[in-house]
């Protein structure tokens, strides 16, 4: 177990917006002082302001996480501000909605390099810095989508299975070294972060997460907790991750056919779409109009700030104990009324 304590170093990536942004809010609020890197100088600013009334302290690194040299720059600096980072969250990503046949090969190519590479480069530069101290704790921030490809999110879905993939190879290298550091990953349910206001949408009407959909502080706990008990191997949060994860461990191709007829319409809304759409796939959202999209996204009304299927996950020890004392229980109630 990873025990916090105050002044903490973490590292946050793509902490301008949803996830990340509301991690960094949850780590500052125990006063550890966090590094955040993003590219939108609006967005790190808002989340500096953030993190410094939550009581915690905040450092701006603007980086390209597709970028290997600024990455490793950003950890140095952080290191030298703050001193020997002691966790390292990767959340940065981005996407395109549409079909494969519509997405070109750059688009393609973009979207790999942020979202697996960025982490890849993430890890890399977490692990440099940790292992000469043999001390240290890296999240990733994954989704059902890393076991469970859908439509539209052919891109997305590719680099989070390989994300998983990474995840599961370092983890065995760390435990056959008999590392100190521990790696970890967390597998998000839809969220309401701000990625369907940015996005690349190449559909008909705007993008939107698949229901139910859960606000950006339920990932933040889960992050939060994971961080400090990094010993599991992963973490699920919601019920919605846990039962596609089971369905599509036993019925795959039964899955494949309900998304092929779902899961076209359940990721569009029926809202206007905005003539000026910002996107975040080159560029910073934030940089057009200036606007801080904070850790929230458009569907406040419509998500949850509870999730009982994280709580499970957390504590799947004592409730695997209860169900075997109930079982017990059971069994020596039905000898008893057989004798």
């Amino acid at each position: 177990m990873s025990a916090h304590r105050p002044g903490q170093v973490v590292v946050i990536t793509g902490a301008s917006g949803g996830i990340g942004r509301a991690a960094a809010q949850a780590f500052a609020a125990r006063g550890a002082k966090v590094a955040l890197l993003a590219r939108g100088e609006t967005g790190l600013a808002g989340a500096a302001h953030d993190v410094e009334e939550a009581g915690g302290q905040a450092l701006q690194v603007p980086t390209d996480m597709a970028d290997p040299d600024q990455v490793d720059a950003a950890a140095a600096r952080t290191e030298q501000e703050f001193g020997p980072i002691d966790v390292w969250v990767n959340v940065a990503f981005t996407s395109v909605f549409a079909q494969f046949t519509d997405i070109t090969a750059e688009e393609y190519k973009r979207v790999t390099e942020v979202n697996y590479l960025g982490y890849v480069y993430g890890t890399m530069a977490a692990l440099k810095r940790m292992q000469p101290r043999d001390s240290g704790t890296i999240v990733q921030v994954g989704s059902a989508l890393a076991y469970r490809g859908i439509p539209l999110q052919t891109a997305y879905c590719g680099s989070k299975h390989a994300i998983q993939g990474f995840h599961e190879a370092l983890r065995c290298e760390l435990l056959h070294n008999k590392s100190n550091i521990h790696t970890t990953m967390v597998q998000m349910p839809a969220v309401n972060t701000p990625q369907f206001d940015w996005v690349l949408n190449k559909l008909p009407k705007p993008a939107q997460p698949v229901p139910p959909i859960y606000q950006p502080e339920v990932a933040a706990r889960a992050v939060l907790y994971a961080a400090d008990h990094p010993h599991r191997r992963e973490y699920w949060v919601g019920g919605s991750t846990m039962g596609t994860l089971i369905a599509n461990a036993l019925a795959p191709g039964l899955l494949d056919r309900y998304l092929a007829k779902t899961g076209f319409a359940s990721q569009q809304d029926d809202r206007p779409s905005p003539e000026d759409h910002p996107t975040n796939l080159w560029h910073p959202a934030d940089g057009k109009d200036g606007h801080d999209y904070t850790a929230h996204g458009s569907f406040d009304t419509r998500s949850t700030h509870r999730s009982p299927q994280l709580w499970a996950s957390q504590h799947h020890g004592a409730l695997a104990a209860a169900a075997a004392a109930g079982i017990l229980t059971a069994a020596a109630v039905a000898l008893r009324a057989r004798r």
